[in-house]
């Protein structure tokens, strides 16, 4: 089964842009490990002039577009149990844990919105979960949409080809990921750290432990206490 993405948006132009290259792009048009289609909502508005937003509801500046025209969009597509998500500034965070949960699924069907956003009552109706990628504003969600994509597709197996790549990477255990060195052994007076130089992999192991929990105390706080807590409600 293969990992089947669809993007709706009023630019399809801007797919599939960093989703086809590196590994990805060649588990994508070669492997055949997962599948990208772009659908334009312009194609879906009623409007003579093509239009697909109308000033929003109670005053206020910018554009909004209509429930109607996105309902016929998302309507025409094929749904087989892939989730909905609207990439969104105030959605819930894009985490680890929701990639994970995707990449073992069917696919995803991703809404772009553009102006001031989507009509609230179709995202309600159709069942779309806002996503967010960052404590930032954006465009529009294109952006967005493929940074979910790339997450979840990265993770389909056979893509990578290293399974074990995966296994130290950033939030797989609460923690970000240790510093990476290669050669040369010096740059511009800085060594490579003495202990990724004995072979001895249990030293390394406690090395790469030690710098992770060091990197996550001091970037992610938040993830710091969250994984203390965890640990602390598995000893109780």
């Amino acid at each position: 089964m293969s990992f089947d993405a669809t993007v709706l948006t009023m630019f399809p132009e801007a797919f599939p842009g960093p989703l086809s290259v590196s590994l990805i792009g060649t588990a994508w048009r070669q492997a055949g490990l997962w599948s990208l289609e772009t659908l334009d909502i312009r194609g879906f508005s009623t409007d003579k002039r093509g239009f697909l937003d109308d000033t929003p509801a109670g005053g206020g500046p910018g554009q909004v577009m209509r429930a109607d025209v996105i309902a016929s969009a998302l309507d025409s597509v094929e749904r087989r149990g892939r989730p909905l998500l609207y990439m969104s500034a105030r959605g819930r965070p894009l985490t680890q844990a929701l990639v994970k949960t995707w990449a073992s699924g069917p696919g995803l069907i991703v809404l772009c919105g553009r102006f001031e956003g989507v009509d609230q009552r179709v995202l309600d109706a159709r069942g779309f979960e806002e996503i967010a990628v960052g404590d930032a504003v954006l465009a529009g969600g294109e952006a967005a949409a493929m940074v979910a994509i790339e997450a979840c597709v990265r993770l389909v197996p056979g893509v990578l080809g290293q399974a074990a790549s995966l296994s130290e990477e950033s939030f797989e255990d609460g923690l970000l990921e240790h510093p990476q060195y290669t050669r040369p052994r010096t740059f511009e007076g800085l060594d490579i750290p003495e202990v990724l130089l004995g072979g001895n992999h249990a030293e390394v192991r406690k090395w790469r432990l030690a710098e992770r929990e060091k990197t996550t105390r001091a970037r992610r706080p938040d993830l710091w206490a969250q994984r203390s807590a965890n640990q602390q409600a598995k000893g109780d």
